[in-house]
């Protein structure tokens, strides 16, 4: 079947799960990533129970802290 992962369309076996894809896509800091599936969020706690299907749209987002805005008085 065909996930588009990130912009891009790949072939994967049918019954991948999100837990499986972020292993095959060596996934960096898994334990920090979140998912979203077809722009609807994946709980980490579902990525194991979360089948993927043919046509499905998935992209890991990472969140990042920020600083202040580097002007000090």
């Amino acid at each position: 079947m065909k996930i588009t992962v990130a912009g891009d369309v790949k072939e994967y076996a049918d019954g991948i799960t999100v837990a499986d894809l972020i292993v095959s896509e060596d996934v960096e800091t898994p334990a920090y990533v979140t998912v979203a599936l077809n722009d609807e969020f994946v709980l980490t706690e579902n990525h194991a129970t979360t089948k993927l299907a043919d046509g499905d749209n998935v992209e890991f987002l990472y969140f990042m802290g920020g600083g202040g805005c580097g002007v000090y008085k």
